[in-house]
């Protein structure tokens, strides 16, 4: 495999689990909280946070890193505006 392929597949794989995390993460701390019960609630927030702390953290490093590797490969600027365009106009 290329690198260009191998970055690419890492980057959406990290976006694949950010989604994933975040949607099985706020399933899961959903239906605790409409079970209403305070120790289930409480032993599946320790648990989200182990798992969100593991995956999401893992994943919000790698698609930066990613995504600059990426760029590079390509051969694009980082400035050009449809990369640097939406963090530009946040400030």
């Amino acid at each position: 495999m290329t690198v260009y392929l191998t970055l690419k597949y890492l980057h959406v794989i990290g976006a694949t689990v950010l989604l994933g995390i975040g949607a099985g993460i706020a399933f899961f701390m959903l239906m605790a909280h409409l079970g209403g019960e305070p120790a289930v609630v409480a032993g599946v927030t320790r648990i989200v946070v182990v798992a969100d702390f593991v995956f999401t953290a893992a994943a919000v490093i790698a698609q930066p890193v990613t995504g600059v590797l990426l760029t590079w490969n390509v051969g694009y600027s980082l400035w050009q505006g449809w990369i640097s365009g939406p963090l530009c106009s946040m400030s």
